[in-house]
């Protein structure tokens, strides 16, 4: 497959390395002047947790392909999109002319009714995932990791032939896929669980703050509580992570995460400890729509006056 990544984000980075080492040619699409800014390569110090313990760790300076324009006849198969959730209205407005005949994988997540998120893209093009990766990049350097397990899902009652090859594309390339049967929902949960994260962070000041203290990470587990009608009142469901973070006592919501899930010796730890994202769209997404159903979320709505545009 020939496959163009928008944009040279740290979730793009990874799976892009990871699907050139299979075999398929990849390309990034970077904004003007940013192709002079990153420089030619990428310094990769990451996890792969496809492989056994002992081959995970992956040290190497790798060349990428840049380019600050998309032509309108390219002959991309897929287009790899993975950009944070303030981006996709701006991102789908550039991009919608110049699909062509590439299937556009959104690897991203939405607060958003997906269908309506990614308008004006033809909608028989689209697939739905979310990946299972994180990191940050430090300079020139990607301090990240690959989980083996990507989700998939369709808004459609069967999945279309496109969902298939990109399914397939990430089984060859040695990622276990899960289907979520009701993939709007899953998205959505995730998405309270940004927020619940953001919140603390803008709080302690850092993602690795917040990984490495019990009382935050019970506050995560708090948020989530906070969110549940939220979810409810949009027609989501709850899945199993948001019913355990919002279920359990937050004193063992937070020894769990902070030895388990974030434990300093753990994959995750590393992964969130150099996420430098700027936080806060997803917490105010919540609170707006919190406050459209007449729902109090005092928890979030604490923090909302640290959130910058």
């Amino acid at each position: 497959m020939k496959i163009l990544f928008f944009g040279r984000g740290v979730i793009g980075t990874q799976y892009a390395w990871a699907f050139e080492k299979a075999g398929h040619t990849v390309e990034f699409y970077v904004r003007e002047g940013r192709k002079a800014q990153y420089g030619s390569y990428v310094n990769l110090e990451l996890w792969d947790a496809r492989q056994s313990k002992k081959d995970r760790m992956v040290k190497e300076k790798w060349p990428i392909v840049m380019l600050e324009e998309i032509k309108e006849n390219h002959d991309y198969d897929l287009i790899f999109m993975s950009v944070n959730p303030e981006q996709i209205s701006s991102a789908v407005k550039y991009l919608a002319p110049r699909t062509g005949n590439a299937t556009v994988l959104f690897f991203s997540n939405f607060w958003q009714d997906p269908k309506l998120a990614v308008q004006p893209l033809p909608p028989g093009q689209i697939v739905y995932g979310f990946p299972g990766a994180g990191g940050g990049f430090e300079g020139n350097t990607l301090y990240g990791g690959l989980y083996k397990t990507v989700q998939f899902g369709t808004l459609e009652s069967e999945p279309t032939n496109r969902d298939l090859e990109v399914r397939k594309l990430f089984a060859q390339t040695g990622f276990k896929v899960m289907v979520q049967k009701d993939v709007k929902s899953w998205l959505w949960n995730h998405f309270a669980l940004n927020a619940a994260m953001e919140t603390e962070v803008l709080k302690s000041g850092s993602f690795k703050e917040v990984i490495s203290s019990r009382e935050a990470l019970e506050g995560i587990g708090r948020n989530m509580k906070e969110m549940i009608p939220v979810l409810k009142a949009r027609g989501s469901k709850l899945d199993v992570m948001a019913k355990v973070l919002s279920g359990l006592p937050p004193r063992i919501v937070g020894l769990l995460m902070s030895h388990v899930v974030f434990s300093p010796k753990g994959i995750s730890y590393s992964l969130v400890a150099h996420n430098h994202f700027k936080v806060g769209y997803a917490v105010q997404e919540v609170i707006t729509d919190a406050r459209k159903y007449g729902i109090k979320t005092p928890r979030l709505s604490e923090v909302e006056s640290l959130i910058t545009n």
